[in-house]
């Protein structure tokens, strides 16, 4: 696991190159994202040309988590896991849910990234004292990061006592050619940002020079982690597609859970992606549309101007068909969505709803959920584990939340989300981890449209 001192430590940056480091020696690296974040994921699989699985405690249970990494492991030749925020800190000032937490879990070692912009002997006091703080967990070692130079690399190291330099897996000196840009709710999408990957993997590669990598695939060697199985793992088999499912894949729509897409197709879907930007018409002959998250603000005249699809999304819903809608996929069937430069966009209208961005309005939040009614995605008081995070906000409401009651993580009430015929849509990103019977009752839902 790839931790870090602090949020902005570097760890994105550091799991990019020792990522590049590792495919460009022609092993099978498998990644994993420690919580619910989609975008790292993206960047991810650019590199290893694999789905990078995010492993979430809330989201998923510790069973979930431990199940999924040993299924995803089967078969790569290291697995690398980029952990979120700092190593120890975890819900409410607690060590659970941390990084820490989840690496004990999984048994598996950890780098810590340390940023040593500004210092040189401090980092030292940070080091062993992260080092010291637990003795659970295994230290594989760290990466200085942000050096400012070969010699400031030097006085680090004279630094450190002996016993640290000898997990020293090497440093990465500040480069701006590293960097992905960003934006609000965090960086740009790798789906946004194509015209960097060539320039940004050259400077990885560069910087992949700089790790021992040998001294990194022989700690992993020697640790291998206890949820770690050697056997390839049988996938459970996929049903025969029985329904195709739209899915919403382009640059406006691209949050998406892996979990979830391989437990759709094992329940008999066929995923037929489609551009709403772009496509003036859903896939022919699909049963259901699930639209996840993204960013549709970003595209919102684009998807204004695609006036054809809107239509037939209208039509659709009307028509009964079941819509799955998360975040950015419940603004688009919105009757408008205002951006952060006011300029207001007409929309599907599917709902009858109205969103507006706010730079001054942000909610996260992680929730454990109960159906109201029936819906495609289950019976009423369906139990549902989900999380939220957007920075717009619902401004013209006709319709009062009707899907979901639901409890945060540090206990509030609220209700949520909507349901209009076999439409059900909300700001909460859902994972299937603990119900995969939401996708058999979606499935459900879409056949019984035949």
């Amino acid at each position: 696991m790839i931790a870090g001192t602090h949020s902005g430590a570097g760890k994105t940056t550091a799991t990019g190159v020792v990522l590049r480091g590792l495919i460009d020696r022609g092993l099978r690296v498998q990644s994993f994202k420690l919580g619910p974040d989609f975008i790292d994921p993206g960047y991810h699989r650019e590199i290893t040309g694999r789905p990078s699985i995010n492993l979430d405690l809330w989201l998923m249970g510790s069973d979930g988590v431990r199940d999924s990494f040993r299924r995803w492991s089967a078969g790569a030749d290291i697995c690398v896991i980029e952990s979120m925020g700092a190593l120890f800190d975890g819900t409410d000032g607690t060590g659970h849910g941390s990084a820490a937490h989840v690496a004990k879990l999984l048994g598996v070692p950890v780098v810590v990234i340390i940023d040593v912009w500004g210092m040189t002997r401090t980092a030292a006091a940070i080091l062993s004292g992260l080092r010291d703080f637990d003795s659970e967990l295994r230290w594989a070692g760290c990466v200085v990061n942000r050096s400012g130079s070969p010699g400031h690399t030097r006085m680090i190291m004279n630094g450190l006592p002996t016993d640290l330099q000898q997990t020293v897996i090497g440093a990465i000196e500040r480069d701006p050619g590293l960097a992905v840009p960003e934006r609000h709710l965090g960086l740009l999408t790798v789906d946004e940002n194509e015209a960097t990957i060539g320039v940004r993997s050259d400077h990885q590669r560069r910087a992949a020079a700089g790790l021992d990598l040998d001294r990194l695939l022989a700690r992993a060697a020697a640790d291998p982690g206890d949820a770690v199985i050697t056997t390839p793992h049988k996938p459970s088999a996929e049903h025969p597609a029985r329904a195709r499912l739209a899915v919403a894949r382009d640059r406006a729509f691209c949050f998406y859970y892996e979990e979830n897409l391989q437990m759709l197709r094992r329940t008999g879907f066929e995923l037929v992606e489609f551009r709403p930007t772009v496509d003036h018409e859903l896939p022919a002959d699909v049963d259901a549309v699930y639209l996840g998250g993204g960013y549709p603000e970003s595209f919102a005249a684009e998807l204004a101007g695609n006036r054809s699809l809107l239509s037939e999304l209208r039509r659709r819903a009307a028509d009964g068909m079941p819509i799955w809608a998360e975040c950015g996929g419940m603004m688009y069937l919105a009757r408008s969505l205002t951006g952060f430069d006011g300029v207001r966009h007409r929309l599907a209208g599917v709902l009858p709803i109205d969103v507006i961005m706010d730079r001054d309005y942000l909610s996260i939040r992680y929730a454990e959920l109960r159906t109201r009614s029936d819906s495609p995605l289950g019976p009423s008081s369906s139990r549902l584990w989900a999380q939220e995070f957007h920075q717009s906000r619902i401004i013209a409401d006709d319709l009062e939340p009707n899907l979901f009651d639901g409890v945060t993580s540090s206990g509030e009430k609220f209700a949520a989300g909507y349901q209009v015929g076999k439409v059900v849509a909300s700001y909460l990103h859902l994972h299937l981890s603990r119900t995969p019977q939401v996708a058999d009752s979606l499935m459900a839902a879409a056949l019984a449209r035949r």
